[in-house]
Formats: structure tokens, C-alpha cells, sequence
């Protein structure tokens, strides 16, 4: 069960957030309108989480798609939401400060 509480929070091994990102993944940040206008990753889309399920036409399904918010817990909910879609490789990328630091775009 701590697994999947794992897996599903996307805690574990470390992936290399900034090579997916470099092959081409779709940067999705899930928090609000807000918080997104006082600052964010260049490149990423605007997608609240719960706006996320009525926009999945605007995230390609053919592509990684790496989630981030502020701290990890709304793109925990978005990765496996997206996965429950049949977005069969989506990486929570945590907090949008850390994950902009990890992949030089901050």
C-alpha cells in the first residue's frame, strides 16, 4: 500500500525532470489563476486542477506531461487523474519553485 501512496504522489526514485522536459514533455501547472500571475515557469500551461478534467483536449496524450504546483499535492492529484485519462507517462513534478530551479528555467 505505501507503494502506491508513493507512486501515486510521485515519490520514489528521481527522474530526470529536465531530460523529458528537453525531449519534448508539456509543463502543466495546476494552480490557480492567481497564484500562476505571481510567477511560474516559462513554457508551462495554465490548467487549474479543477479545471484539469474539462481541458485535457489542450495536453497532448502522445507526449510526457510533467504536473507542478506549489507544493506537490495538486499535481499529485493531476498526475493520477491524467493517468486514469490514459496519459500513459505523467511525472509530478512537485512545487513549481524547486521543479523551475532543478530544470534551469528559474
Amino acid at each position: 500500500m505505501l507503494t502506491t501512496i508513493k507512486k501515486l504522489l510521485g515519490i520514489g526514485p528521481q527522474t530526470d525532470l529536465k531530460e523529458i522536459l528537453a525531449q519534448g514533455a508539456t509543463l502543466v501547472d495546476v494552480r490557480t489563476r492567481e497564484e500562476y500571475a505571481g510567477g511560474h515557469i516559462p513554457g508551462s500551461i495554465k490548467i487549474p486542477l479543477n479545471n484539469l478534467e474539462s481541458n485535457l483536449s489542450k495536453i497532448p496524450k502522445n507526449k510526457a506531461v510533467i504536473e507542478c504546483c506549489a507544493s506537490g499535492m495538486r499535481s499529485g492529484a493531476a498526475k493520477s487523474l491524467l493517468a486514469s485519462k490514459g496519459f500513459t507517462e505523467v511525472h509530478n513534478g512537485g512545487g513549481w519553485r524547486s521543479l523551475g530551479q532543478k530544470i534551469g528555467k528559474l
